[in-house]
């Protein structure tokens, strides 16, 4: 392990303080500058050819001698989108080495989830427990109540023999 992934290891993250213009701990250091050098290529990517036919109306609004487009119409609409599809890649692969880097692994299945206790009891919506034996049925509201007319009527077979 390296020395880098023994620190993010040994850092309660909890207790860090979390500010984007000055991070605490390396990774979240290293992390960030992947996101602002992101961050300006996008701003580049989206709003140069904007900014350009701005600047230079002459030169961005003649038409490609190939595809027949204007040059800022077509830097707009396809080089805009396929420039941020490109960078969430290279923002994918750079996260990859990063979390290499630090030590940290994606492919333990829950990883990062709640470690979960083996009693065997569903956990009801609200948040509470329901005992074991008291389990709603399917024709059964889980109010205690008597179903609603539009299930009762859902069982009940169609006239062309088929269920609803």
């Amino acid at each position: 392990m390296t020395e880098a992934a023994q620190r993010h290891r040994n850092t309660d993250y909890l207790d860090e303080e979390v500010n984007l213009l000055k991070p605490s701990t390396p990774y979240m250091r290293d992390h960030l500058r992947i996101v602002w050098v992101g961050f300006v290529a996008w701003a580049l990517i989206v709003f140069g050819p904007v900014t350009l036919t701005a600047i230079a109306p002459e030169v961005m609004t003649t038409t490609m001698p190939v595809l027949g487009f204007p040059w800022h119409y077509f830097l707009v609409g396809f080089g805009a989108p396929t420039g941020a599809l490109i960078l969430a890649a290279i923002y994918a692969r750079q996260r990859d080495k990063l979390d290499d880097k630090y030590g940290i692994d994606h492919s333990e299945p829950g990883a990062g989830a709640p470690e979960s206790d083996d009693s065997g009891e569903a956990a009801a919506t609200d948040g509470g427990e329901r005992p074991e034996g008291s389990r709603a049925s399917s024709d059964q509201r889980s109010d205690g109540g008597e179903p609603s007319e539009t299930r009762r009527a859902s069982s009940e077979p169609r006239s062309d023999g088929g269920q609803r």
